[in-house]
């Protein structure tokens, strides 16, 4: 078994800029030997995906909107034309209205608990349906979460219910698509300062409560998370599916904080 990405080919969802999550695994599996396609949505996203799409010899860039049934098939049926197959899908979508997540989780409206829903969770599922089609000789599919789904996280309120149910899909993707040797998981890292992060109330204490707190004292880096990510999707990761992979310094683990930091 080894962790070399050589030979296959992936499609990385959601790379805002080069501090995004997706941005540091899309390296790692390039670093590997993979070949990539990527997927944003609208036009300025567009501009600043593409110096980075560049930047590890891909020429595939496709403008999606997961909530849009045509957009998709789209995006689909052009990775279809461009390699037949797909080797791998990573997921790094995510969307809740930024005023919904500062104040009271019991405030969350209805419509923004549907967009939340539509776009973090059933967006992956859609995902899995489309991308397994391109799977005939196995493959695997991530995305990421949050330990908000589990724990309360102040002011991360909806989303923390949107995650728990996507660890919940993963777990039924990763049964439905295991007989089709298909692996799914989903990885975990602490807070990130990325552009998603920064649209939580508070983020910046979290990241320093969990960057003096963690057993590593240290909040989850591009690389770990990227590297984690091309295990679950090589050959080494061939008998893992249906886990939350947890990369956050082991804060997952603590029960309160450190004694120097408890008040």
């Amino acid at each position: 078994m080894t962790l070399s990405m050589q030979g296959k080919r992936g499609l990385i969802m959601g790379v805002a800029n080069e501090r995004s999550i997706a941005w540091g695994i899309a390296k790692a599996m390039s670093e590997a030997g993979a070949e990539l396609a990527f997927t944003y949505q609208g036009e300025a996203f567009g501009k600043r995906l593409e110096p980075l799409a560049q930047s590890v010899g891909s020429d595939i860039m496709v403008d999606v909107d997961v909530t849009d049934d045509a957009s998709m098939d789209l995006a689909f049926a052009t990775l279809k034309d461009r390699w037949g197959t797909l080797d791998f899908v990573v997921h790094a979508i995510a969307f809740s209205d930024k005023n919904e997540l500062t104040g009271r989780f019991i405030n969350t409206s209805r419509d923004n608990f549907k967009n939340s829903l539509a776009i973090s969770c059933y967006s992956f599922i859609d995902v899995a349906r489309r991308a397994s089609e391109l799977m005939p000789n196995g493959g695997t599919l991530l995305t990421l979460t949050y330990q908000g789904s589990n724990r309360v996280t102040p002011f991360y309120n909806v989303m923390g219910v949107a995650k728990a149910a996507l660890e919940s899909a993963t777990r039924y993707l990763a049964n439905d698509l295991g007989p089709q040797g298909i692996r799914v998981n989903a990885i975990s890292p602490g807070p990130m300062k990325t552009l998603a992060g920064a649209a939580i109330g508070g983020a910046r204490k979290t990241y320093k409560h969990t960057d003096m707190n963690a057993p590593l004292r240290s909040n989850a880096t591009l690389e770990a998370v990227g590297g984690t990510a091309v295990y679950l999707a090589s050959d080494a990761g061939a008998c893992t599916t249906g886990e939350i992979i947890r990369v956050d310094g082991g804060f997952h683990v603590l029960g309160m904080p450190q004694p120097d930091h408890l008040v």
